[in-house]
């Protein structure tokens, strides 16, 4: 009866909840102070139990790809799609799956969480298998230094009850997984990771940063992988899984995008274990799309429109080595809502010195300014800068018309981006 209430108050608050325009994670959140013991009691109940993904970068996109290659071989999964990571976000996605006996419809959960908010969720929740992904500067006015970041996450693997998956070439994560190794026999530790040829795309926080002295790309690689990324071209990939190579078609957009399905497809290979082949595993990935703003490709004025997350110095500089700017018409927006992270300082530690070329039409959000004056420093023409999102959107259209266009966006840029163009074109709701 506990749970037939409980999830009877949730989808009455859902609804009227999305009647009034409403955030997606409000009803989670109530029901955090109905029941809050809601969350473990529906999670238990998964025969698989449940997958944690967290990292600085990334989340979103490998959560996706996760979950689709686990779709892919048959299982039934249950995911915080919208992309709202705090343990009322997740209780808010079980609320569209659960029936009032409080059952879920899957197999297994897939679930990004932030990783400061993960700390509540795993007092709660015991994950069976957990994927970092990275740590980076990013957020540093609500995280402090990145060793905070690294704590969290290490708090996250040592809760972990089966496996583990780190990436072998970011110190910091990689150290996370020898301290499980050392302390918990039980956990296998799992690793993806780089062909030396691409180590220099990819920087450590220490590398970007010059705090160890080192160029980009020359610290050694650390032990043995389950998948090495070796190649990457525009859209294609070569895969080493197991020592044997696979390369493919992608739809994923960017090189970061492209790491991220090397660490998906090490997790998805531990789950199902020899129950599943990797030339299927392989196939099921060409087909994966980009995540919601994260090299999504969207049809506006019968051509390509491509929104372009970018939060930090490492993803900021990962994108711009990801899209040629030729031929395209660009636009960059950039907030510090909470969301984003207030200090917007970091802008200074990328290079935009390959925009100058063609140029920037349109730089606008809340601090638009400072995006001109940061690009202004490298030598980068751009049009106008016009702080209201909608304003500028409708301008660079005008000023854009027979182009393909790109915009780089922070978080909450994003998101407003995203619904001022469904205005005008079809635009998922998820992912």
């Amino acid at each position: 009866m506990r749970d037939f209430f409980t999830v009877l108050i949730g989808k009455t608050v859902r609804a009227l909840a999305k009647l009034r325009g409403g955030g997606s994670a409000f009803p989670g959140l109530v029901i955090e102070k109905v029941d809050p013991g809601f969350l473990a009691r529906a999670l238990d109940r998964l025969p698989l139990g449940v997958v944690v993904v967290s990292g600085t970068n990334g989340k979103t996109t490998t959560s996706k790809i996760v979950v689709e290659l686990l779709e892919s071989t048959g299982l039934r999964v249950f995911t915080n799609s919208t992309g709202s990571n705090f343990s009322r976000g997740v209780i808010a996605a079980l609320l569209q799956r659960v029936n009032l006996k409080g059952e879920t419809d899957a197999d297994i959960a897939v679930l990004e969480l932030d990783e400061a908010h993960a700390m509540y969720f795993i007092a709660q929740v015991k994950p069976k298998y957990t994927l970092l992904l990275n740590v980076l500067r990013d957020q540093l006015d609500r995280f402090g230094e990145i060793d905070t970041t690294a704590k969290f996450l290490s708090n996250i693997a040592m809760a972990t009850t089966d496996t583990l998956v780190v990436n072998r070439e970011d110190p910091l994560v990689r150290a996370i997984g020898e301290k499980v190794l050392a302390e918990h026999s039980s956990v296998r530790v799992k690793q993806f990771g780089l062909s030396e040829n691409l180590l220099k795309m990819f920087p450590s926080d220490a590398e970007l940063h010059g705090s160890d002295g080192s160029p980009l790309g020359s610290r050694p690689s650390a032990g043995d992988a389950d998948v090495i990324l070796t190649e990457v071209g525009l859209q294609s990939a070569t895969f080493e899984v197991a020592g044997a190579p696979y390369t493919t078609d992608l739809k994923l957009e960017g090189v970061y995008n492209t790491f991220n399905a090397a660490a998906a497809l090490v997790l998805v290979r531990q789950v199902c274990g020899s129950e599943v082949e990797t030339p299927a595993l392989i196939d099921a990935l060409s087909y994966v799309k980009p995540a919601f703003g994260r090299g999504e490709r969207i049809e506006l004025d019968g051509l390509p429109l491509e929104l372009v997350l970018v939060k930090n110095p490492a993803g900021f500089r990962l994108a711009l080595e990801s899209f040629e700017p030729e031929g395209f018409a660009t636009m960059i927006a950039i907030n510090d809502n909470s969301a984003d992270g207030r200090d917007i300082s970091w802008l200074w530690d990328v290079s935009f010195e390959s925009l100058a070329t063609f140029g920037v039409d349109t730089v606008t959000g809340i601090r638009a300014w400072d995006m001109a004056l940061r690009l202004e420093h490298d030598g980068v023409a751009f049009r106008a800068v016009i702080e209201p999102l909608d304003t500028a959107l409708n301008e660079f259209r005008a000023h854009s018309q027979g182009l393909p266009r790109r915009i780089y966006c922070t978080y909450t840029a994003m998101l407003e981006l995203r619904k001022l163009i469904a205005k005008q074109t079809k635009v998922e709701n998820v992912w």
